[in-house]
C-alpha cells in the first residue's frame, strides 16, 4: 500500500473505531448481554490500535523500507477488515461460526508486525 492509502485507512479506520465505540456504549449496552459487549469492545479496541499503526506508517514511510511498510499496512488493514469485522458481526448475530474468521484476521495482525521487525526499518 502506498503511504497515501495507508495515511487514508488508517483515518478511516479511526473514524470508524470511535463510531463503533459510541454504538457500542450507547446502542448495544442493555441489548447485548456483557459477554457479547465485551466482543464488541475488543474489536473496536484492535481496530483502534492498528488504525493507529496505520497512520504512524504512513508517517514514516520516508524512514522504512517500502517493501516492509507495504506489507505491514496490507496486514493491518486486512486484519482489521478480518479481526474487528468477525467479532462485531459475532457480537450483533450470535452467530458462533463467524468466530472461526478472527484467528485468521489475527494471524494478519501478528503478519503486519512481523513485517516491520523483520525489515522495517531502511538498511
Amino acid at each position: 500500500m502506498s503511504p497515501a492509502l495507508t495515511f487514508r485507512a488508517g483515518a478511516a479506520g479511526m473514524l470508524l473505531a470511535v463510531a463503533f465505540g459510541a454504538f457500542g456504549a450507547h446502542a448495544l449496552r442493555g441489548r447485548l448481554d456483557s459477554d457479547m459487549l465485551a466482543v464488541f469492545e475488543t474489536g473496536v479496541r484492535y481496530q483502534a490500535y492498528h488504525a493507529l499503526a496505520l497512520l504512524a506508517l504512513a508517517g514514516l514511510a520516508a524512514q522504512l523500507d517500502p517493501r516492509a511498510a507495504s506489507g505491514a499496512a496490507a496486514c493491518f488493514a486486512g486484519g482489521i477488515l478480518l479481526f474487528s469485522g468477525s467479532l462485531y458481526a459475532l457480537a450483533l448475530t450470535g452467530v458462533r461460526k463467524l468466530g472461526a474468521i478472527t484467528p485468521l484476521g489475527g494471524v494478519l495482525l501478528l503478519a503486519g508486525w512481523a513485517w516491520l521487525l523483520a525489515g522495517g526499518w531502511k538498511r
